[in-house]
């Protein structure tokens, strides 16, 4: 097969807005541990008050074997009511029989915890926080040579702060069908000239109404809507959000290599959606979902989803959001995740999910084209892993249109490519052998040492070879 890397023009680019997956607010380094029951410092509460959240609501976890007169003792403490019962089938098929508990309450969120403090019945009960990223305009556009992110040092076009991407396509690898990744995000334009052909259609569950796949989700074609709660997982602003962002993310993992417009780190894959941010952003609560929905079809189908992109922050430390994540990890899914957007230290502002401690979590700080850290993006000695590319991004958006971004959130995904790049030429690679693949190949970078753990950038090409 003849390999053209040289089309990189786009063919309708728009001005388009810098993004930022923005953190709503910092938190203190007393938030590593949930600050929920048993938690009295004051100025830990004070510091997750500051963190937006669902108000007059909580995820309850109760401990094994309760009866529903515990139950009823715990919610009557705070006038609280169940408003849905989260049990994934993931955690089912890993033996939980008890689920998360939306509980509904007219006290506010700490009150409300407070009250429940010293519970015997209760393993933790916390806010359901909310995740956010924003966009404004910007004018630039882009004609030739304008996807730096995908070059190397060697390439033609070549930028040495490129991912290297296009040195390891010129090697013969562009990708597998066989390969899978979830997109935890907005929803995404599956019908994009440049995506049409990288959707997963699931051949579980055929189109008639019913729950064929007994998996919760009636028809889950394409993936699923939790912030919607349908399976609709390209809205085109019907419902107040372009999906532009989870577009935009798609795109450089797999944009299709057609001879126009952009290609993605990878030619070929499989991509589903996870579409849990909305018009108003999203939970914890859906966020629990969408991750245990590709853990899921996991374990039970046994695709080979080998990934989730997660472009995303807000809210402070979640113990349910943490369970999800190791999950996904036992299951051999990595959790590739945004640094953030506030450009502060993540070493002493932490930021989730990027800061959870878990083999499977790699966070992400975006650099320039000069190979320069971007001023917005947040960094870490000892919780960023490594940088890519993430300022001047241009990828697929919404009304098959492109769009140049700025971003943690856009370095996250040339990261994800390379995870599964490197997964289609090493089938049934574990969790550790793909983070030290990516993390033991980079490049070291005058502008990431000590600001990240391995203080270089990514190298796709060169991760392939471990």
């Amino acid at each position: 097969m003849k390999l053209n890397i040289t089309p990189f023009t786009a063919k309708s680019v728009i001005a388009a807005g810098i993004l930022s997956m923005m953190v709503m607010a910092g938190c203190n380094n007393s938030l590593e541990e949930p600050t929920v029951l048993g938690s009295s410092s004051s100025s830990a509460d004070a510091a997750a008050q500051a963190l937006e959240h669902m108000p007059n609501e909580l995820l309850v976890k109760l401990k094994a074997g309760q009866s529903e007169e515990a139950k009823a003792r715990v919610l009557a403490k705070i006038g609280g009511k169940v408003s849905e019962k989260i049990l994934t089938k993931t955690m089912e098929r890993l033996g939980d029989k008890e689920g998360i508990l939306v509980v509904r309450t007219p006290l506010a969120v700490f009150e409300a915890i407070n009250k429940m403090k010293g519970g015997a019945e209760i393993e933790f009960a916390e806010p359901n926080y909310i995740y956010y990223h924003t966009a404004t305009a910007t004018d630039t556009y882009f004609t030739n040579n304008s996807l730096w992110g995908m070059y190397g040092a060697g390439t033609t076009p070549a930028n040495q702060y490129g991912s290297n991407a296009a040195a390891a396509w010129a090697a013969g690898t562009t990708g597998s069908k066989n390969v899978y990744v979830g997109i935890i995000d907005e929803g995404v334009q599956y019908n994009h000239p440049e995506l049409d052909g990288q959707f997963w259609t699931n051949p579980y569950d055929a189109v008639d109404g019913k729950d064929n796949d007994g998996n919760g989700y009636i028809d889950d074609v394409r993936g699923w809507d939790f912030d919607g709660n349908d399976n609709s997982i390209y809205d085109g602003g019907t419902k107040g959000t372009l999906d532009d962002h989870g577009t935009h993310v798609a795109g450089t993992i797999g944009g299709e290599a057609n001879g126009t417009g952009v290609a993605g780190v990878n030619w070929n894959v499989t991509l589903i959606s996870g579409k849990f941010i909305g018009r108003k952003g999203g939970t914890t609560a859906s966020a629990i979902k969408a991750i245990d929905y590709f853990t899921n079809l996991k374990l039970k189908h046994g695709l080979n989803i080998v990934a989730t992109n997660n472009s995303w922050g807000g809210g402070g430390y979640s113990q349910a959001l943490y369970d999800a994540i190791s999950r996904a990890n036992n299951a051999g899914i990595m959790f590739i995740a945004a640094a953030g957007n506030n450009g502060t230290n993540n070493d002493v502002t932490v930021n989730y999910p990027s800061n959870y401690d878990l083999p499977n979590v790699i966070a992400v700080a975006a650099i320039d084209k000069s190979g320069l850290l971007g001023s917005f993006s947040q960094y870490g000695a000892k919780t960023v892993d490594l940088g890519a590319p993430g300022v001047g991004i241009i990828s697929t958006t919404a009304y098959n249109t492109y769009s140049a971004y700025d971003g943690t959130s856009m370095a996250t995904p040339h990261v994800t490519g390379a995870v599964a790049l490197y997964a289609s030429t090493h089938p049934g690679a574990t969790v550790a052998q793909i983070r030290n693949a990516i993390l033991s190949s980079v490049v070291p970078t005058p502008s990431l040492s000590g600001k990240t753990v391995t203080g270089g950038r990514l190298d796709v090409k060169a991760a392939l070879s471990k």
